[in-house]
């Protein structure tokens, strides 16, 4: 599972991923500071199961604070786009193809209108952030696009020349942009392209249905970036009523890397997330007057930074993905004692057989039964898992 990091040049979107994964890239002041995409390991915040169990767990990927456990997903930073980057322009195509491993797509906007749409620092206010909620979809949208009509022509044909089943010729077609084939009906059932013939579609149809497609494969909630900068949460504000239909999240990604860079170093006890922070170091007069700024400005004002936030609900409202614990006894451990190591994302609806794929091919391979720990029921294989679980697998050795 990946999550991609999008937008257009000088946004904060850099930024945004450095705050995420605390990876060294570079952030500058003008367009295509990134040219190849980077790539690092941000962290969805849950609660953890070792309260259950009264012991502290030991992840062995990622870390647990009071009972928060941040498990580890892995983002790509693609350069910044530029109108007509479906077409080529800006590298656009090459960037847009670094995104087609994302499975959610994080869209960072410069909500104070500082930016202007060529990515260049402006007058806060004078560019319309709307500008750029619109633009993005479109370039995405056209990506797709040129995507199916590479191979339309002769697809199309051979689907109606030999009756298939359109659905499932569809998805075989773009099973690789990560369709099902209940999506596929869902999509032409939608725009009411159900029963029509392939090659009967229009210009106007097959864009819905890329357009679908994209909506569908890469889901996308928009980083509201630079919250603090005056006149940015009144634009926040319009954008909701602009877009009903758009997942808006407020933040502030260079307060974020502020603070997480200062409890590296020790001198704040922070966690992401958090409204609050407590000073455990020396601070000389910049530093304290920084992170007041912060506390003040950004943290009590929006009850955070807003950067976990959008990691969280990426990964856990778009994608509808669950958290499960897999254990070897019922005491929450591995069978060398370690407590909690491993915390699985999967899709919701997931099966406790699937699951069992999901930790070891033998263990789905030789699946006998599953235990749910925490209410120490003997579950079957069809028996669909949610947030939270702590299973045992029991499989023939």
């Amino acid at each position: 599972m990946i999550i991609g990091v999008v937008g257009k040049a000088n946004v904060g979107k850099s930024t945004f991923f450095k705050a995420s994964t605390l990876a060294d890239v570079e952030i500058a002041n003008y367009p295509f500071a990134t040219i190849k995409p980077n790539t690092g390991v941000g962290f969805v915040k849950v609660d953890c199961a070792d309260n259950f169990f009264n012991k502290q767990c030991n992840p062995r990927v990622g870390y647990c604070v009071e009972g928060k456990r941040f498990v580890a997903v892995e983002m790509i930073d693609v350069a910044g786009l530029v109108p007509g980057a479906h077409e080529g322009k800006g590298m656009g195509l090459e960037f847009l193809n670094d995104l087609n491993q994302a499975d959610v797509l994080i869209h960072v906007i410069d909500v104070s209108g500082s930016t202007n749409d060529k990515g260049e620092p402006v007058k806060p206010g004078s560019h319309n952030p709307a500008d750029d909620v619109k633009f993005l979809e479109e370039e995405l949208d056209y990506w797709y696009l040129s995507i199916l009509k590479k191979t339309w022509e002769k697809f199309s044909r051979a689907v109606s020349q030999t009756n298939q089943d359109v659905e499932k010729a569809l998805h075989k077609q773009f099973s690789g942009l990560g369709s099902s084939e209940d999506m596929i009906a869902g999509i032409l059932a939608k725009l009411g392209l159900k029963g029509k013939k392939l090659m009967a579609w229009n210009e106007e149809e097959l864009f819905s249905f890329a357009r679908e497609l994209r909506r569908e494969t890469k889901p996308m909630l928009v980083a509201a970036n630079k919250i603090d900068v005056p006149g940015a949460y009144e634009n926040y504000e319009k954008l909701k009523k602009e877009f009903p239909d758009v997942l808006f999240v407020p933040c502030s990604a260079e307060s974020e890397l502020a603070l997480k860079e200062a409890a590296k170093h020790k001198m704040i006890k922070y966690l992401p997330g958090e409204k609050d922070f407590e000073v455990s170091g020396n601070l000389n007069e910049k530093q304290s007057k920084a992170l007041e700024f912060i506390k003040n400005n950004v943290l009590e004002k929006h009850k955070g930074t807003g950067v976990q936030e959008v990691l969280d609900k990426a990964l856990f409202d778009l994608l509808k993905y669950i958290y499960v614990f897999p254990v070897s006894t019922g005491k929450g451990e591995d069978q060398q004692g370690n407590v909690l190591p491993d915390c699985f994302l999967v899709p919701k609806d997931i099966t406790a057989l699937g699951f069992a794929y999901r930790v070891h091919t033998d263990f789905g391979d030789k699946f006998i039964k599953a235990i749910d720990v925490k209410t120490k029921m003997t579950v079957g294989k069809d028996h669909k898992l949610k947030s939270g679980d702590v299973i045992e697998i029991v499989s023939d050795k």
